[in-house]
């Protein structure tokens, strides 16, 4: 047996990966209007390379074949609105065209892996902050589940120095990290929410959160932060915010799966931002 035979994993059925993935994420926490699950693939066909990205594109798409992968798992739906067809003149369809002429299955968790307990998107961003007995802003029903978290940095810091930590923790882009509030505010509690997670500004300030970090924050809301007690923001990238999620979820397919798939977190920035032009501030 050659040494590449040797190091090429058994593989497994795409319908026990899907099995595995959607014990971690039930379908059953996804919002409503959400599109998740299994887009294109067949159950039977054997999965032995997961590629994991935060959208489903183009260069996606290319790396995936480039890499040989059974398999792309991304956190944004890829058809999130009803559709009547994908043609392959259609952005969108021509993506499932060269998905399944690639032999290359698509399976999205979104919302129910924003809400999913101990491993989801928010769990993840709150450990990348370094927040410890981190928990969930809005609950839900099932225990630990909920969107947004909650937690205590081990130490104090000021609202600057988190702000440069933040920068460093999560994946670097065009927008960087954007902040309303005193640099020499003090940080103890923070409060998070991966992607657009505005709507949970409120509950951040309920929770006695000293800033909220959430992504797509729009101006007037921001600027009532400004003016009120509570919260100082950050806002993000929405690619950044859900970027840590990767790891963590390849890493528990991987070993749910007794180590007989090869995951990979996909090297493509899908950050739609390119670049970034500063002006001189006014006065």
């Amino acid at each position: 047996m050659s040494d590449a035979a040797a190091t090429t994993p058994a593989g497994v059925p795409l319908g026990r990966v899907v099995a595995a993935l959607e014990a971690r994420y039930d379908p059953a926490l996804a919002e409503p209007w959400d599109a998740v699950g299994l887009v294109c693939g067949d159950p039977v066909e054997v999965v032995r390379s997961v590629l994991f990205a935060v959208d489903p594109t183009s260069a996606v798409v290319d790396e995936a074949i480039e890499l040989g992968a059974d398999l792309v798992v991304t956190h944004h739906p890829l058809l999130l609105t009803p559709v009547h067809g994908v043609p392959a003149d259609d952005a969108k369809g021509r993506l499932v065209h060269r998905l399944v002429r690639a032999g290359i299955g698509l399976f999205v968790a979104h919302t129910n892996a924003d809400r999913a307990a101990g491993h989801g998107v928010n769990d993840a961003l709150a450990a990348a902050l370094g927040l410890v007995d981190a928990v969930p802003l809005e609950p839900s029903t099932t225990p630990g589940a909920g969107l947004g978290r909650v937690g205590v940095l081990r130490e104090a810091t000021s609202l600057q120095r988190f702000a440069e930590q933040v920068a460093t923790a999560l994946p670097a882009t065009p927008g960087g990290v954007r902040v309303v509030g005193d640099p020499g505010r003090s940080v103890r509690t923070v409060a998070v929410c991966g992607g657009s997670g505005g709507s949970l500004l409120a509950a951040a300030a309920e929770a006695g959160a000293d800033v909220f970090l959430t992504s797509d924050v729009k101006h007037h809301p921001a600027v009532d932060a400004a003016e009120v007690p509570g919260p100082a923001l950050c806002d993000v990238a929405h690619y950044a915010s859900e970027w840590p999620w990767l790891p963590v979820a390849a890493d528990l397919l991987h070993r749910d799966l007794g180590g007989q798939v090869r995951v990979t977190v996909s090297g493509r920035r899908t950050d739609p931002w390119t670049f970034r032009v500063d002006g001189a501030p006014h006065r």
